[in-house]
């Protein structure tokens, strides 16, 4: 009964694979691929824990898939300019990746890109990568301006009240984890798509 189970979610979740990659193949033929190509998936996350494992590995992902995702490590060269980037890359992504892990709230660069998503009104999927909603605050030390702490405070409020996923390194799966975390962000991707192509024809 359970391979049974199994085999049915990895069909359903090849079935979507292969739907997108159509509207991909289709939408690339409209828009080639080129050095200026919006990016499709914005990762944020908190490099010290995450960029050796899940980042890493799921920017592999995506870009097996033909998407073109954001991850300052791929994407950013010496010479770049850190905000213009990352600004230029979340206002122009369909769909952000929130990677929360224990360090994450002491990062500016981290809750500045997941204020500017949620003020840009993206959609946004957050990772709760070994730690739990509760534990996630903005702590004021006295560095930080009100207005900003403000803005930082509300972001992760909003994350923390968005349907994600959970990932715990002592007993998940990371390889089945990563096919579940691709899976939600072509699924995303594709009705962000959808609802494009219904409002072109209205």
């Amino acid at each position: 009964m359970i391979r049974c189970h199994q085999l049915i979610k990895n069909f359903s979740s090849k079935i979507l694979e292969l739907d997108f990659h159509h509207r991909h193949n289709q939408r690339m033929k409209i828009f080639p691929k080129q050095l200026n190509r919006p990016y499709d998936v914005f990762i944020n996350h908190r490099g010290i824990d995450t960029k050796k494992t899940m980042t890493g590995l799921l920017y592999n992902h995506l870009v097996r898939l033909g998407l073109n995702p954001f991850l300052d490590s791929k994407n950013m060269k010496p010479g770049d300019r850190l905000f213009d980037k990352i600004n230029d890359a979340v206002r122009h992504c369909k769909v952000g990746v929130a990677v929360l892990s224990p360090r994450y709230c002491e990062s500016y660069f981290c809750l500045h890109e997941l204020a500017l998503m949620m003020e840009t009104r993206k959609r946004v999927i957050p990772i709760f990568y070994d730690v739990k909603p509760s534990q996630l605050q903005v702590k004021d030390d006295g560095s930080r301006p009100v207005e900003e702490l403000k803005r930082f405070q509300w972001a992760l409020e909003e994350a923390k009240y968005t349907v994600g996923l959970t990932f715990d390194t002592l007993g998940g799966d990371l390889s089945e984890f990563l096919t579940i975390t691709t899976d939600a962000v072509t699924k995303n991707l594709l009705e962000i798509e959808e609802e494009e192509e219904y409002i072109q024809t209205e």
